[in-house]
């Protein structure tokens, strides 16, 4: 039985063309420690992760390469973007969409005085911008807004939500784990202060890399949860003060990130508008293929306008673990189901405590497997 994977929401497969190259060639034929030798080939390996840092800052529409920060993945951006700046008595303001990696550090710091609460939001996940004024206190330091919803694909206004953060004087957060690689994801346009990305989801690189490209000014308020060695002003036990040095200590994930400089490569030789053009077409086939089936329920938007790839089915009257299983062990079909790590999604979707099967596309997939898809559920279906 053929393989048919549909949970690129979680991490992309198959990578782009030449990541297990890139970090197959960095293990046998390079192998060093960046910042930490004084020799050609560690030379090297920094040039390569400086290129890294200005192809993304060029991504993200970024300050300055200097300010792209690496580590493991964007759940620890999250934490040092959240813990590094926010203290007792200050106050947040979230999305009702968002991902545990925003609300659990969140809620972690409400037990030192730090206070939080929802932004409105319609039947779809999307925030209503024009109410965000009944929300902000006196104390409200920030909002943190995630550009797509991972349960529903869902995409924020976040040009609309960094125009007003400016105008209330708010830090602006935007976590853009499923953006980041799909769609434009601009810190100019936005207004932010941060963004936060993963590479191995729409940017297609390999797990274990992640990071975060942030403002000067946000910079100066931000206090790093790691310290350590960085390889710079090693004769000193304070933490260096200049970035990226001030984020990144211990050993990086180099051979991650010369994976992650291979898939940048490839997104910009193959153009995120075709990757993103291919995958909102096999969305709309999908969508069309199972609205009408009985059972069936579409959470989110009901069309292609306003979302990414990711699809979220209620199964009424079935239990939604089963149908996953089910088109996984006879028709090969890989999904998730659940909660996605994203409860209050799920409570603003209507979809709590059951929670959905979702499918989630990527530039791999093809319009055959939409179209077995759509036959496996509709079999499913009928013997459940």
């Amino acid at each position: 039985m053929k393989r048919i994977y549909m949970d690129n929401g979680a991490t992309s497969y198959p990578k782009a063309p030449g990541v297990a190259e890139a970090m197959s060639d960095f293990i046998l034929n390079v192998g060093c420690n960046v910042g930490r030798g004084a020799y050609a080939e560690a030379f090297n390996a920094q040039r390569k992760i400086w290129e890294l840092r200005e192809m993304l800052c060029e991504l993200f529409e970024g300050p300055d390469p200097k300010n792209v920060i690496f580590d493991m993945n964007i759940t620890q951006s999250l934490n040092m973007l959240i813990k590094g700046f926010l203290k007792e008595g200050d106050h947040v303001l979230i999305s009702p969409m968002e991902h545990n990696a925003v609300v659990r550090p969140l809620h972690q710091l409400t037990s030192i005085g730090v206070s939080y609460d929802l932004l409105p939001a319609d039947e779809a996940g999307c925030l209503v911008v024009e109410r965000f004024s009944e929300f902000v206190k006196p104390n409200t330091k920030a909002i943190i807004c995630t550009h797509a919803s991972n349960v529903c694909g869902t995409v924020n206004p976040l040009e609309e939500v960094g125009a007003f953060a400016e105008a209330a004087d708010l830090w602006f957060i935007v976590d853009a784990a499923q953006t980041a690689g799909v769609m434009p994801v601009s810190m100019k346009r936005f207004k932010a202060d941060a963004i936060a990305f993963t590479g191995h989801k729409g940017l297609l690189g390999p797990q274990g890399v992640g990071g975060f490209i942030l403002t000067d000014a946000l910079n100066e308020r931000l206090t790093p949860l790691i310290a350590g060695g960085t390889g710079s002003h090693s004769e000193s036990v304070v933490q260096p003060e200049f970035l990226p040095d001030k984020f990144e200590s211990g050993t990086p994930n180099t051979v991650g990130l010369y994976g992650l400089h291979a898939a940048l490569s490839y997104l910009n030789k193959e153009g995120m508008e075709k990757i993103f053009a291919h995958e909102m077409a096999l969305t709309e086939q999908f969508m069309n293929g199972i609205r009408l089936l009985s059972g069936v329920k579409l959470v989110g938007r009901q069309d292609v306008q306003g979302r990414t790839a990711v699809v979220s089915v209620d199964f009424e009257g079935y239990d939604n673990a089963e149908v996953s299983y089910c088109l996984e062990k006879y028709h090969g079909i890989a999904t998730r189901v659940g909660m996605h790590c994203a409860p209050l999604a799920h409570q603003q979707l209507g979809t709590f405590p059951q929670g959905t099967v979702r499918f989630s596309f990527s530039y791999a997939n093809t319009t055959e497997e939409i179209e077995t898809a759509i036959n496996a559920i509709q079999e499913i279906l009928k013997t459940l």
